[in-house]
Parts: structure tokens; sequence; C-alpha cells
């Protein structure tokens, strides 16, 4: 059976946070897993970019890695430093903006 996961080294302890890189005015994204079930992907934001309001069909996990961001969920802001995680429910509009560089770890559940 193949794995489910791509794009990173197994049996190898991992920093998330340094597996991307921050590149000037640019959203990164690295995706680990994707099937109908789970979304795994790690996303690096420089300095002020941003994932505009939508909505998901899955709940969405979101763990800060690095940095700092903001997370609006339903036109509330929330402020994410390293460590710090939210949920944002499946159907309700959200956004993402980094108010710093900022690296994220983003599960979604189908």
């Amino acid at each position: 059976m193949t794995s489910p996961l791509k794009n990173i080294n197994k049996e190898k302890v991992l920093r998330l946070k340094e597996e991307l890189t921050y590149q000037q005015g640019q959203i990164v994204s690295k995706t680990l897993v994707q099937n109908d079930a789970i979304s795994i992907t790690l996303f690096s934001f420089f300095k002020g970019e941003e994932i505009s309001t939508h909505e998901s069909k899955g709940d969405a996990f979101v763990t800060c890695l690095d940095g700092a961001g903001q997370v609006t969920i339903d036109g509330k802001d929330h402020e994410l430093k390293e460590g710090e995680s939210i949920v944002m429910p499946a159907g309700h509009p959200h956004a993402v903006l980094a108010k710093e560089n900022f690296k994220m770890l983003l599960v979604v559940v189908f």
C-alpha cells in the first residue's frame, strides 16, 4: 500500500517550521496529504501576504509554527503566535493574514 504522506521524510525527526522557507512577497505551500478525508499542508507567508476570505467544506485546524498571523473567522480577528492553534469551522467564512512572517500547519478534515 502506498503511503498517503508525500513531500516529507519518513522515520526522521522533523521541525515542521524548517520544511519551508520564507520568500519575499509570496505564500509558499507544501502539501503533505490530500485525499477525500483529510488535507495536511504547510504554509509560509511573507509579512503582509494573505489568503482572502473563503469557506471550506471541512473543519480546518491551524497551528502557528513560526511568527504571527491573523485568522479571521466570521468577521472576528484572532491572532496566532508560535504554538497556538485555532479551528475554522466548516462552512464559515475565514481568511489568513501574515502580521509578520508566519508559518502554519493546516489540517482540514472533511
